[in-house]
């Protein structure tokens, strides 16, 4: 078994007198939040092993089981499959897999005492099924999962001292199906099947997996940022997780992230307060005097330094950036920090993209003059949100889809989108949240009440839960009005066309408010809707130019001339934005902007640029 990959031997909590200064701090894990503490990642060769027939939790596999193959953690259950079987273009499962991973690591040395701290296990993603043994012992996630569902998003157990020893073994089920009920996005289901716009399945062990040193009483590496830009105040949104009842003190400190000096906070507050065992959330508000906002042309952020601080004045700590600012759909516009913003958007789709190759494709996107990332219908790496907090990027991001409409296909829906709110609301950069795309998961949102309900119940959910965010229920078409208001917070239409003409025809008849037979299905469902501009109109897709069937423009030089002449048509209508399609090519789709693997743009830097034109004034 190969080493360890280990960032400081020693896991020791993170102790206020030590530490640094911001520009030597990495983050090397996938999440929004720091610990200065040491972490041990598990990533490397774990034993490998496909149940064919689903029979390891029959025969116990988890008390022993003599493993063929071996496999590199993080990877996708298709490629270990693929290398298990000696293929060369990877393995292809139609109906159901079950695959289990297992691995021995030493017990790291910890500094603080253990009636203090405790060691933690976190998967960055892995699914869309995962149960996880210690030592044979089975565990529970901190939520008190025996069963883990999802693949997007981090999930986490505390190792029981009793069950720990000085050499571990670690075993993994992953179990995944092609059921139409599951949050997909583009992976192929029984309903939607790989070719053209679907594509293979990429699920399993795809994200790290690492222990750290945790304080027993501590805050969860989970912070929601909202900021309301008129009162200088900042709510935090925290997580508290506590095994010892008492007094507790939070305190906040926030710093310019330029500055290496920590003895004079721009702001500090603290709040006292007495916590029982378990899980809990807390609001705390903090006034920010003189903060410069957060935007694309000035991306600022500050540090957050966030203690729990017990009654014997232990601190145990958290430390994260975060950017002020404020986005409305008032109008026909977005506002961004009570600014009006076109939003310059591009669609991006990773796929199995590394972190070195989606980093180049931010950047890339960025030169391409856009302000504004459509991440659609997948679970990033988090890293990715803090570069477009870093870079200016705007996000819009979008709950992976199901791919069949159905009551569990809509608690699926919901779960997911929690756990993926949950753990992203520290990011300046993301503005917009997508329920549904195009009817995928939703196939009757026209014709079934209860449908409709759940989206309009979401919509309400999330402006209450979560009002940072802007929230679309269903983008493209078959927006949900209700009495007459739409349930929405922009109004999308996927406009594709390489005809001039009928461009200039498409736009007109939206702009004019013809809410059919301007895009591929009636704009709104529901109860009548009257288009007047009261409501900002996103051109949420269009090009599509790269299809060699489509009747786009074959050559490079007619292609950039065709977007040009297009984007310009957008422009000079009341249109809030746009996200042209897309940024890459992957799979079957060759429609990209960007080289996938080395960020190389293929057209004019700048050529999706347009900031606020006459008609914003």
């Amino acid at each position: 078994m190969d080493e360890l990959h280990q960032a400081n031997y020693s896991l020791s909590a993170s102790r206020p007198d030590e530490q640094q200064p911001t520009e030597e701090i990495a983050n090397p894990l996938p999440r929004a939040v720091l610990r200065l503490n040491s972490h041990v990642l598990l990533d490397g060769q774990w034993r490998f092993a496909h149940d064919v027939d689903d029979t390891g939790l029959r025969d116990d596999w988890a008390l022993g089981h003599s493993y063929e193959h071996m496999a590199q953690w993080p990877g996708s259950v298709e490629a270990h499959l693929a290398q298990a079987r000696g293929q060369q273009d990877g393995a292809t499962w139609h109906d159901k897999v079950v695959v289990w991973y297992e691995r021995e690591f030493t017990l790291p040395e910890v500094a603080e005492p253990q009636v203090r701290s405790m060691i933690q296990l976190t998967f960055g993603a892995c699914g869309y099924e995962t149960r996880v043994w210690l030592n044979g012992q089975p565990l529970k996630t901190i939520e008190g999962e025996e069963v883990h569902f999802g693949e997007y998003t981090s999930f986490t157990y505390e190792l029981d001292e009793a069950n720990l020893h000085l050499v571990n073994r670690l075993t993994v089920r992953i179990a995944d199906t092609m059921d139409a009920e599951t949050p997909r996005g583009k992976q192929e289901s029984h309903v939607y099947k790989r070719g053209g716009i679907w594509y293979q399945t990429y699920t399993g062990a795809v994200r790290s997996v690492w222990l750290e040193v945790v304080e027993r009483n501590r805050l969860r590496s989970r912070v929601g940022v909202v900021s309301v830009v008129e009162d200088q105040l900042v709510r935090f949104n925290l997580t508290l997780r506590i095994h010892d009842a008492g007094p507790y003190i939070i305190r906040l400190q926030v710093f310019d992230p330029l500055t290496t000096d920590r003895t004079v906070p721009l702001a500090m507050s603290d709040f006292p307060l007495h916590l029982e065992a378990g899980q809990w959330q807390q609001r705390v508000v903090l006034e920010v005097p003189s903060a410069e906002l957060w935007s694309p042309e000035a991306p600022n952020r500050y540090r957050l330094v966030a203690q729990l601080i017990n009654a014997e004045g232990y601190a145990a700590q958290i430390e994260t950036l975060f950017g002020l600012r404020k986005v409305e759909a008032r109008g026909r516009y977005v506002y961004l920090n009570n600014q009006p913003t076109y939003l310059d958007g591009i669609l991006y789709q990773p796929g199995q993209a590394t972190l070195e190759e989606m980093q180049r494709h931010m950047h890339a996107m960025k030169a391409l003059g856009c302000n504004l990332v459509r991440v659609h219908i997948a679970g990033i790496d988090p890293r990715i949100y803090n570069l477009a907090d870093e870079l200016g990027l705007l996000l819009w991001v979008e709950v992976p889809s199901p791919h069949s409409s159905t009551p569990r296909s809509r608690e699926n829906h919901r779960a997911e989108l929690l756990r993926m709110v949950t753990l992203s609301e520290t990011h300046p950069s993301i503005i917009i949240w997508s329920l549904y795309n195009e009817d995928w998961g939703a196939q009757d949102i026209a014709t079934n009440a209860e449908t409709r309900q759940y989206i309009v119940d979401t919509y309400h959910f999330m402006q209450i839960a979560y009002p940072q965010f802007l929230v679309v229920d269903n983008d493209g078409w078959h927006h949900v009005s209700y009495t007459g208001r739409l349930k929405s917070d922009l109004l999308t239409a996927h406009l594709y066309t390489p005809d001039f003409s009928r461009w200039q025809e498409l736009l007109d008849r939206l702009v004019g408010g013809e809410m059919e037979g301007t895009a591929a299905f009636p704009l709104v469902v529901g109860d009548p809707f009257f288009y007047r501009h009261q409501v900002p109109l996103i051109v949420s897709e269009w090009g599509g130019f790269g299809f060699s069937d489509y009747g786009g423009p074959q050559d490079a030089e007619a292609r950039t001339n065709s977007i040009r002449d297009f984007k310009q048509e957008l422009r000079r209508r009341p249109i809030a934005g746009d996200v042209y399609t897309q940024a890459t090519n992957i799979e079957d789709e060759r429609n990209g902007l960007i080289d996938p693997a080395t960020g190389t743009l293929s057209v004019p830097a700048g050529l999706l640029a347009s900031r606020q034109l006459e008609y914003l004034q």
